[in-house]
């Protein structure tokens, strides 16, 4: 290690060079530290070439090139590794906390402060006086500590923070009942914190919130004579205060939260005072109340001085009061009475006055006085309004029937309720409010009286009633004239009655008639006028009769219109062909039914509704009339229809002159034997679209171009003239095709003979002939239809070949397969096939499929 004055040389070179500042930072691997561990110091830069590490302008390292200089001082505590620079340094005290610096020489500066500190233990929390007065004491509270360093103080109350400083001590001048605790304090520093135990003050406070109770609870503290009651006293106190009792200011010597009146009397009413004493803070509060106490009410009663309550004179209700009274309130049928120009009341409502009196004033009367310990009802007092009679009300008919009695009611409005006489032209006949008279006659017709008398008012009133007696209708029915009803002629309906009736009313189908141009009515509607009658006016018909005293309907007489004929219509064929018949058909709308008759170019041939004609011929073609007859109305009419016989169409028949094969042209041809006007095709009984690309027609015919299996189906032709249309017989088009494929399938082995089989299948239409050859080497046909069996042996090994033919489109497909015998008499078969036309064996075997 150089020594010190070279030291001193390097750091003055380096101090004097001129600085300069980067983005390089000095970092620690802890900060701050626990005396006795290490950490490390390092850069970002990845090396530095010359450059010094310092404490508080002390060298701990210089680096000069590759060289590393490590103050002796710092030797046993510091490790250096150049790249990235790093310093190591153990075991830190108290005293290596300061300023760190890397200076690169010409290149950066970097610093650090680093703190070595002492982890803090054994705090305590002291106080000067724990035992204190609310208001009057000041609180000192004191913090210690028996370790650490760079020390930081929080006071806590309750757990949450009350103030944080350097302070050890906390003083609280003034205290309140809300600083009793608990308090801590919190000292920490850069490694550790510690709180103290909890510390509690003891502060008396009070008396405050001095509060009487009284129960039970009335309004305004008034009591009713004996009733039980009881005060209480509550304050805030610490301690708990003294409570003293006073009455009207005098000390009752009584001492305690609670004191019982029991069975109170009026001389228990007066200002009652609770005096709470707190002895350590000297002071006293005090709380007061006032109480009432009262006999409760009696009795109440409502009378009456005077007479009755007559409806328009005075009338005096009194309420008597037994005990003392605050107010009195009167209730009419349990509804609180309110004073108005007719309902009055005294000064203390103690006399209610009705003048005058009313209707309305008619019921149950009460009292009810309150004080402030009670309230009474009296009983129901029943005012009952004596007035009438009103004008007396009559009720009974107007008019009587002979022979029948009729009641007359008479009622008045009236308290008490009236005494009835009854008067028939002014002759006395009933002394009572209902009246049946005898059975009725024509000479009691008149005027009947009723008169009402009030025997308490003294008063009567009078009413009249006129009174008719009618004799009944006994027979009513429709009288008819004698010649027949007839539409567009008039007609008339009387109403033919026995007994007087007044008014008369006619009735069609159930509904009322009512005049108008078509009806008239006359003799008070005794007679019905159809001027003129029309077939609508056919229906069932009654009328009714009325008087006074009942109706009566008459039988329903049924109106049956004639009517027509009108314009026959004619049903049936306007054109048919020659050999066949034709019917027709003739209707008219007519009442009585018509008459009929047929006429054929103005000769008559038929005297019925329905005409059929002979087997006709060309010469039949004409006009054919009906007429229609009405015997009654004596009418008739007649419409025409023209028929057209055309020659007929004998037969319609479908022929082919070639076999439909796959892909080749086809014609249907249509023939007819007989003239026709259209033809036209179906297929499978719909009509076929002769647009189609793939089919047309033409005259009689219908040509296939390429015909295939999709024209399959029913066809038939149509031939038409104006009178229908006639279809041949049906005709089913298959089309032949193929072969398209051959297949071999087997082999099928007989253990019981030692062969075995194949069979050899075609898609084909008809289906195919088959004929099988061996391995090519001969044209001969060892074998014709489906299936050949061989003798199980190796003399039968080979290619077989199926060689199918279609005897129609004659097109030719073969299949081979090959049979082979293993070992173990293993029986193999290997196939191999192909699709051509055989003309190997069309030059072969000319023969066998020509």
């Amino acid at each position: 290690m150089e020594s010190p004055a070279v030291f001193l040389l390097i750091l003055a070179t380096i101090t004097s060079a001129t600085d300069h500042v980067s983005s390089q930072s000095l970092y620690a691997s802890e900060n701050p530290l626990i005396v006795g561990s290490n950490v490390t110091l390092y850069s970002t830069v990845a090396n530095v070439t010359n450059g010094i590490w310092l404490f508080n302008n002390d060298v701990i390292v210089l680096i000069v090139g590759s060289e590393i200089i490590i103050n002796n001082n710092w030797l046993e505590m510091v490790t250096y590794i150049p790249t990235p620079p790093t310093l190591t340094i153990r075991s830190l005290q108290l005293r290596d906390s300061g300023l760190y610096t890397l200076n690169a020489l010409n290149f950066f500066t970097v610093q650090l402060t680093l703190s070595v500190q002492v982890p803090i233990s054994n705090v305590t929390l002291m106080a000067s006086e724990t035992n204190l007065v609310e208001f009057n004491d000041t609180a000192v509270l004191m913090c210690s500590v028996s370790n650490g360093s760079s020390l930081s103080y929080a006071w806590l109350k309750n757990n949450a923070v009350v103030t944080a400083a350097e302070s050890a001590t906390l003083t609280i001048v003034g205290v309140t009942r809300n600083d009793e605790g608990p308090f801590r304090c919190n000292v920490s520093n850069g490694v550790s914190y510690e709180t103290s135990p909890p510390l509690y003050l003891n502060i008396s406070f009070g008396p405050s919130n001095t509060t009487m109770m009284i129960t039970p609870v009335v309004p305004n503290h008034v009591y009713r004579t004996e009733s039980n009651i009881t005060l209480s006293c509550s304050a805030l106190s610490k301690p708990s205060a003294i409570i003293s009792w006073m009455f009207n200011g005098v000390d009752m010597n009584i001492y305690g939260h609670w004191i019982h009146l029991n069975n109170v009397t009026v001389s228990n009413s007066g200002n009652y005072t609770c005096v709470s004493h707190n002895t350590v803070t000297s002071r006293s509060r005090s709380a007061h109340a006032v109480i009432y106490v009262l006999d409760p009410l009696e009795s109440v009663e409502v009378n009456n001085t005077g007479g009755a309550a007559i409806v328009n004179e005075s009338f005096t209700l009194h309420c008597d009061v037994t005990g003392t009274v605050d107010r009195i309130q009167w209730w009419r049928n349990w509804h609180v009475i309110i004073p108005d120009n007719t309902t009055i009341f005294d000064m203390d409502n103690k006399t209610l006055t009705l003048d005058p009196v009313q209707h309305s004033d008619a019921g149950n009367y009460k009292c009810q006085a309150f004080n402030s310990v009670s309230n009474m009802t009296s009983s129901p007092y029943n005012v009952v309004v004596i007035y009438g009679p009103e004008t007396p009300t009559i009720t009974g008919p107007t008019v009587g029937r002979a022979g029948y009695s009729v009641i007359f009611s008479c009622y008045a409005s009236s308290n008490p309720p009236s005494l009835y006489s009854w008067y028939f032209n002014g002759n006395p006949v009933a002394n009572t409010s209902v009246y049946i008279t005898p059975p009725l006659s024509e000479d009691m017709s008149g005027t009947y009286t009723c008169k009402a008398y009030n025997n308490i008012t003294g008063r009567n009133k009078t009413a009249h009633k006129m009174f008719t007696v009618v004799e009944p209708i006994t027979e009513v029915h429709v009288e008819t004239p004698l010649n027949p009803p007839r539409d567009h002629y008039p007609y008339m309906l009387t109403c033919n009655v026995t007994g007087p009736a007044v008014h008369f009313h006619w009735i069609k189908n159930g509904m009322e008639l009512h005049g108008d141009s078509g009806h008239v009515f006359q003799m008070h509607n005794e007679t019905l006028t159809f001027n003129p009658l029309n077939r609508n006016e056919s229906g069932q018909y009654k009328c009714m009769a009325l008087n006074a005293v009942g109706n009566m309907t008459s039988p329903p007489y049924e109106l049956l219109v004639n009517f027509g004929p009108d314009t026959p219509v004619i049903t049936g064929p306007t054109f048919v062909e020659t050999g066949q018949i034709a019917t027709f058909k003739c209707s008219a709308i007519s009442e009585p039914p018509s008459q009929f008759s047929w006429w054929f170019n103005g000769t008559k041939v038929a005297n019925t509704s329905m005409f059929t004609t002979d087997c006709l011929s060309l010469n039949m073609s004409g006009e054919y009339t009906c007429m229609a007859y009405n015997n009654v109305t004596e009418r008739n009419s007649t419409t025409s229809k023209m028929l057209t016989v055309v020659e007929a169409i004998r037969s319609v028949m479908i022929k082919n002159s070639t076999r439909p094969i796959n892909s080749e042209n086809f014609t249907l041809t249509c023939e007819v034997t007989g003239p026709y006007d259209t033809l036209y095709w179906t297929k499978n009984n719909t009509r076929l679209n002769v647009t189609n690309p793939y089919y047309h027609t033409e005259n009689n015919m219908l040509h296939f171009t390429a015909v295939t299996t999709l024209d399959d189906g029913t066809y038939e032709c149509v031939a038409t003239n104006k009178a229908g249309e006639h279809k041949s017989p049906k005709f089913m088009l298959l089309v032949n095709y193929g072969p398209l494929k051959v297949e071999i399938s087997g082999l099928y082995f007989h253990p019981v003979d030692l062969t075995v089989s194949m069979e050899c299948s075609a898609d084909s239409r008809p289906e195919c002939d088959f004929y099988w050859f061996l391995d090519n080497e001969s044209s001969a046909v060892i074998h014709t239809g489906s299936v050949i069996t061989l003798i199980a042996t190796k003399l039968s090994q080979g290619n077989y070949i199926c060689v199918a033919k279609n005897p129609v489109t004659n097109i030719t497909m073969y299949k081979t397969k090959e049979y082979v015998i293993g070992h173990a008499s293993a029986i193999h078969l290997s196939s191999r096939g192909g699709l051509m036309m055989m003309g190997l064996f069309a030059l072969s075997v000319p023969v066998l499929f020509t």
